[in-house]
């Protein structure tokens, strides 16, 4: 099958030379045709070397590349990539495991499927596209999966309205487009949690933070802990199962504290060791002055665009700063950024000047990311997006 070919500017070609999935608007000398957002288009070097194939769309990133060799890209393609991922899951031990069944399935470029993360709760798949050429095949995507695994998936559910560019002209909408799932309740390391993937931020619940709140349960025993930016609970629920002996939940979404109080209630019913708080992180943090010796900071992603990047890092560095004045002595922060367009390294920095201006001595006791089933590609840095610190304060 011929598709559109695209022509790299000489030089512009090292990034998908290593294998680098983006090709961006700039680097393109020539198209012969005009592509539709979402078309499939051969992508080549200034000397007409084919360099990959990949989904073509109107903006900053113009190709994501599907693919570095010449295929043709079909619906069994597109269902070998899945069932790729999918193996990669059970050997991970996450597919049919009795104390978890939230996971994610497809994890974009982490799986070498740009614009695209479907995630699992227990028997319903939340499908999210961010590229239009990954919306075009939902059907296909929808009917792959039901192939892989049959009677056990009872519903699909895409929410893409907001994550496809508000410019392409497919108007998606949320919703089921097979089935319909009536339990909403999920396990994420024998914990019960409420997934809202109808109103939910993102599918409706971070599993991201899997590995994460398992390590915070650890750190909990006899502890008062602070949950900011709790969203539905999740670090709470941890946090009480190891023992800790008050924790309070603060997210400035009514509708959060709400999930927060629901999920405390299916896992610890009754237990008054928890609180939920509806208000601003920030003004919050003003004057808690020695009430926890645990905090979790694991706010929204500060920036999405590099042009807004210095206002975030000096976010994260207010937000962080304020925890480490308030908290009390031999306290623990862990501390978080899922903004992709800050490094790891510009993440750590800011840490660093929060806790020089509080004039507290800190060590780094654990450096955490994101979990298997969001692997990174190696020749994608920026899918390791999610940036974490274990903090010891004296």
């Amino acid at each position: 099958m011929s598709y559109i070919k695209v022509v790299l500017k000489s030089g512009k070609d090292q990034s998908l030379r290593r294998f680098h999935p983006w090709v961006f608007s700039g680097a393109i000398k020539k198209m012969y045709g005009e592509p539709a957002e979402g078309d499939i288009v051969s992508v080549f070097d200034n000397k007409n070397e084919f360099l990959g194939l990949g989904h073509y769309q109107i903006g900053s990133i113009a190709v994501r590349i599907v693919s570095f060799t010449e295929v043709e890209v079909n619906d069994q393609f597109w269902e070998d990539k899945i069932r790729k991922a999918y193996q990669l899951r059970v050997d991970q031990g996450l597919v049919d495991d009795e104390t978890t069944n939230a996971y994610r399935l497809v994890h974009a470029e982490g799986d070498n499927m740009p614009g695209l993360i479907i995630d699992m709760y227990d028997d319903t798949a939340v499908v999210q596209m961010h590229s239009v050429g990954m919306f075009l095949i939902k059907d296909t995507i929808d009917e792959i999966l039901k192939k892989i695994f049959g009677d056990q998936l009872k519903a699909i559910y895409n929410k893409s309205e907001s994550t496809i560019p508000y410019k392409a002209k497919v108007n998606p909408e949320n919703g089921y487009t097979f089935g319909k799932s009536e339990t909403r309740i999920a396990l994420e390391n024998g914990l019960k949690f409420r997934v809202d993937w109808e109103k939910g931020q993102k599918t409706g619940f971070f599993v991201d933070q899997r590995d994460n709140r398992a390590l915070l349960e650890k750190y909990s025993k006899g502890k008062s802990v602070l949950n900011m930016f709790c969203y539905t609970g999740g670090f709470s629920f941890y946090a009480m199962r190891g023992g800790a002996k008050l924790v309070h939940s603060v997210d400035s979404s009514e509708r959060a504290i709400e999930l927060t109080k629901e999920n405390v209630e299916l896992n610890y019913p009754g237990d008054e060791r928890h609180d939920a708080f509806a208000v601003d992180a920030f003004k919050y943090l003003d004057d808690i002055k020695d009430q926890y010796d645990l905090i979790i900071l694991d706010p929204p992603a500060f920036a999405k665009h590099n042009n807004v990047l210095n206002n975030a890092l000096q976010g994260y560095k207010r937000l962080n700063a304020k925890a480490f004045e308030q908290i009390k002595p031999g306290g623990i922060i862990f501390t978080f950024s899922c903004s992709q367009v800050v490094s790891k390294d510009a993440f750590r920095k800011t840490v660093f000047s929060a806790a020089a201006k509080s004039g507290r001595n800190v060590r780094i006791l654990n450096q955490l990311t994101q979990p298997a089933d969001h692997p990174v590609n190696i020749y994608h840095p920026e899918g390791e997006y999610l940036k974490g610190l274990v903090l010891y304060v004296e």
